[in-house]
């Protein structure tokens, strides 16, 4: 079996499918990827056949977000968006179809795989959209992610509404250009733009414990749990030293997000000020600390999965695979959310006992110091270690599974 991988994310997007591709090759199947040609070199480098989509995603120089805006997110205008819409769909239809050639069945990850269900249709074979959140697909148990709105909606908000006008949204900024196009391949229309990519039984992908789809459950959701892949690297010898060098840091990092300059260098003064080291991930905002003092260690992309289980707290944005990494890691964590999913994520970390949530402001010192006192304390370190005997680390190999076992009932049909 051949199957298409596909995504138009970042690093948090791309990695699960890497995982996932991972296993696929194990059990004997062959798996293709479509991702933004940001990480090409790096899955080229796996051996596994990929396919660039769409621009480069990575800013030539980092930038940090206009005064009173949240550290990582970017608003767009309506126009703003229009036009990026049309942009990925023209990117989707003119890219999948080539990519999946030859492919038994299709996987899309995210709500940006606007076009991959219509591309499987096109071709004839099946299609399974997965989520990597539980708030991303529609329950009354939970209001949608803000991914049309600027912020999280109140917590006395009719949920089921909030999803009614979630669709009408969708409807409204995807609707007609998605349908232009299905008209030109001989398709029909849709008349629901969201259920349409997100299918009648969509995949989830986030731990039971960690990201539990909420009961009882209305809607047919597969939950495979995380796809998180065993990294075998060696830390640097540089990162190593320091860790052996004194207790155990607290670690800072926003992954692709973008942020203030000057945002190292707090974090790096509010661990001096809890009179602990520190280390900084630079990542696409490239953060820096501020000095070049003993306590402090700037570092590039590594392994986190044995980076967090030597820190004292993992400080981040929020991202999924960030988040059950240091879950797994038994990491007291701060989340810091910025966009889309991570306001989930930060609430999880904080009613699981394992960590503080940060408001999505820029943090200052003096909020980011409270944070991280209520994240070292003794008891919050010890259900935060209690928690990651329950993370489950076969998610990806489940999903595999899934997924053969799939396209063999297509084939038996």
């Amino acid at each position: 079996m051949r199957v298409l991988l596909s995504t138009i994310g970042s690093r948090g997007d791309v990695q699960p499918l890497v995982a996932l591709a991972s296993e696929l090759t194990a059990l004997g199947q062959e798996a293709r990827m479509c991702v933004p040609p940001d990480f090409r070199d790096w899955i080229d480098g796996l051996g596994i056949p990929v396919v660039p989509i769409g621009p480069v995603l990575r800013p030539a120089a980092p930038a940090g977000p206009p005064a009173g805006q949240p550290a990582g997110q970017a608003l767009l205008t309506p126009e703003q968006q229009h036009l990026l819409i049309e942009d990925t769909l023209g990117t989707q239809f003119a890219t999948i179809p080539a990519a999946a050639q030859g492919c038994g069945i299709i996987l899309g990850a995210g709500v940006q795989q606007i076009a991959a269900r219509s591309i499987a249709e096109m071709l004839g074979v099946p299609y399974i959209h997965v989520s990597y959140c539980p708030v991303t697909l529609p329950s009354p148990h939970h209001a949608p992610p803000p991914l049309w709105e600027t912020e999280p909606a109140p917590a006395a908000a009719d949920n089921r509404a909030l999803w009614a006008g979630d669709a009408r949204c969708w409807n409204g900024a995807v609707g007609a250009a998605l349908n232009s196009y299905r008209a030109s391949s001989g398709l029909p229309p849709v008349t629901d733009v969201r259920s349409h990519i997100l299918t009648d039984r969509p995949w989830l992908a986030s731990d039971p414990t960690l990201g539990p789809w909420p009961e009882p459950a209305d809607t047919d959701v597969a939950q495979t749990g995380a796809w998180i892949a065993p990294d075998r690297r060696d830390l640097p010898t540089e990162l190593a030293g320091f860790l052996e060098a004194g207790e155990p840091p607290i670690y800072f990092g926003f992954g692709s997000m973008p942020a203030p300059h000057d945002l190292g260098r707090m974090m790096t003064r509010t661990a001096r000020g809890l009179g602990r080291r520190a280390i900084v991930s630079r990542g696409w905002a490239g953060l820096s600390v501020p000095d070049g003092e003993p306590d402090c260690l700037s570092i590039g992309e590594v392994n986190q999965q044995a980076l967090f289980r030597r820190v004292a707290a993992v400080v981040h944005h929020g991202g999924a695979g960030t988040t059950t990494t240091a879950a797994q890691a038994g990491a007291p964590q701060v989340v810091i959310p910025q966009r889309y999913d991570q306001h989930y994520w930060a609430q999880q970390i904080h009613r699981l006992g394992i960590g503080a949530a940060h408001s999505p402001a820029v943090p200052t010192v003096g909020s980011l110091r409270a944070a991280l006192s209520q994240a070292l304390r003794p008891e919050t370190a010890a259900r935060a270690r209690a928690v990651a005997a329950a993370v489950h680390t076969d998610g990806a190999r489940a999903a595999a599974q899934s997924l053969i076992a799939c396209a063999n009932r297509e084939v038996r049909r």
